[in-house]
């Protein structure tokens, strides 16, 4: 019988639900289901482990070593033989899938360079499938995942929108630009976004909410955009941030012009006599 534990933190990620023991995983990694991660307990080197380690990579899933006691907490309680795996709360795409997406359109995708907080990542993806983007890429390693937290944010967007898990963030800038899209990094030295002309098809790149764009992924850009910033503070949440960006994208995808106030005040009361 499948063993099945549900924990509310584990690495800062809420809600996650995990398969745990050696059979129980084994059979997980050989099935369907979409996964976030294996773990395994650090020093684990029995033949079940290897194989669990195998059959992760062969499905591009991420390995993490953890403590014994990080794998008790994952697994509440259940016998977990030096294993467990995180169920993911949607299954994950391809980026072929986010280009069949586009279809004959100016691709809109978003990247996301290490983001950790699953709220941020669920904001973003119901943001990006309201603004008309094709789909979201995020990092193998190192980025928050479709966790029931990341489900709960996105308010249904995931049933819609593709959401890309790739190896190398710079490696898909660059299939990106080979294929003509135009990738923007929003970080805070850049120009500003007002002033840019977000033409044709377009990637848009929001770093992580600590350390922003990484430096390898930005060199990777073909520029950065920035928000000025009016008030006192010096930065914006990153889904924020990445809201206003989009619907700008949007805006100007769409031929969306402001309404001088005089001509969008003709009709009322007082102004045509």
């Amino acid at each position: 019988m499948r063993a099945m534990r549900e924990k509310k933190h584990l690495g800062g990620e809420e809600g996650m639900q995990a398969v745990v023991g050696r059979n129980p995983v084994l059979e997980a990694l050989r099935g369907e289901r979409a996964l976030n991660a294996l773990y395994l307990e650090q020093g684990n080197a029995s033949t079940a482990a290897a194989q669990a380690v195998q059959l992760a990579k062969k499905r591009g899933i991420p390995v993490k070593n953890v403590s014994k006691e990080k794998l008790a907490q994952l697994s509440g309680g259940a016998a977990h033989q030096g294993m467990a795996a995180t169920l993911a709360s949607h299954s994950y795409a391809d980026l072929e899938d986010i280009y069949e997406r586009a279809g004959e359109d100016p691709l809109f995708v978003i990247l996301l360079d290490e983001l950790e907080d699953p709220h941020n990542l669920g904001a973003i993806v119901r943001t990006a499938e309201a603004a008309g983007a094709h789909g979201v890429v995020i990092p193998r390693r190192r980025s928050a995942l479709l966790t029931p937290a990341a489900a709960k944010a996105a308010a249904g967007a995931l049933e819609h929108l593709p959401v890309a898990r790739v190896n190398n963030l710079s490696a898909t800038i660059e299939e990106l630009k080979a294929r003509g899209v135009w990738v923007y990094a929003a970080d805070m030295d850049g120009e500003s976004y007002c002033a840019t002309h977000f033409d044709g098809p377009v990637a848009l790149v929001i770093g992580s909410e600590g350390r922003g764009v990484g430096r390898l992924v930005k060199e990777n850009c073909d520029a950065v955009v920035s928000l000025p910033m009016y008030g006192q503070l010096g930065s914006l949440n990153a889904s924020v941030a990445a809201g206003i960006l989009m619907y700008e994208i949007a805006r100007q995808r769409n031929g969306v012009t402001a309404v001088p106030p005089m001509t969008a005040a003709v009709g009322r009361k007082g102004i045509d006599g």
